[in-house]
């Protein structure tokens, strides 16, 4: 991909997918909104509490839409989602990706969510075991990110799995998605220290 930091980022080129064990892991695609309609629906209970985007349940349409600007931000290279697809069934069991990224310093933050059904399985920690490594290897991170709320017990769970550093807690630091305040705990993946 090289390394000029002043490179626009339209112009990196990395692969749309890989796979790890059971997963393959891909780039949103035109036509995905059915199945993660499905998965957002299946989902929303579980999802509510954590996800500002879950509050009402979504149409197919407007979940298409959601994946279709997804892709143009894909191809932008300003915010990488990506669905997760168990190999098995060639099913969406969840979204992941590579979030409020900053080309220059090589940092990055994984965000997650598991479709109810696929919940506990340890789909999440492999997807993202694999996205960092992605990360590590094709985007030449220097810093990988995951943030969440601190009552988000499973979030966490994946943090500490993987071996991110605990970097602190941010007290009161964003709304939750009842409109009160609410603690963000930061873990990392720093380069030269933990890879």
């Amino acid at each position: 991909m090289g390394t000029d930091r002043d490179k626009d980022p339209i112009l990196y080129s990395f692969p749309e997918s890989f796979e790890t064990e059971r997963l393959l892991i891909r780039a949103p695609l035109w036509g995905d909104g059915q199945a993660v309609n499905e998965a957002v629906l299946e989902s929303m209970e579980q999802l509510r509490p954590w996800m500002p985007w879950a509050q009402r349940a979504p149409g197919v349409e407007e979940s298409e839409a959601g994946v279709r600007r997804a892709r143009l931000k894909f191809m932008e290279r300003t915010d990488l989602r990506l669905h997760l697809y168990l190999k098995e069934t060639g099913s969406l069991i969840g979204c992941s990706g590579l979030h409020r990224i900053d080309w220059k310093a090589r940092r990055f933050e994984i965000g997650y969510w598991v479709r109810t059904s696929c919940s506990g399985k340890g789909y999440i920690t492999e997807a993202v075991d694999g996205i960092t490594d992605f990360a590590i290897r094709q985007l030449q991170a220097n810093r990988i990110e995951i943030r969440c709320d601190a009552r988000n017990e499973r979030s966490k769970r994946v943090a500490e799995r993987l071996s991110f550093t605990f970097e602190g807690r941010l007290r009161q630091e964003v709304s939750d998605t009842n409109g009160s305040l609410r603690d963000t705990m930061i873990f990392a993946k720093v380069r030269g220290l933990e890879f």
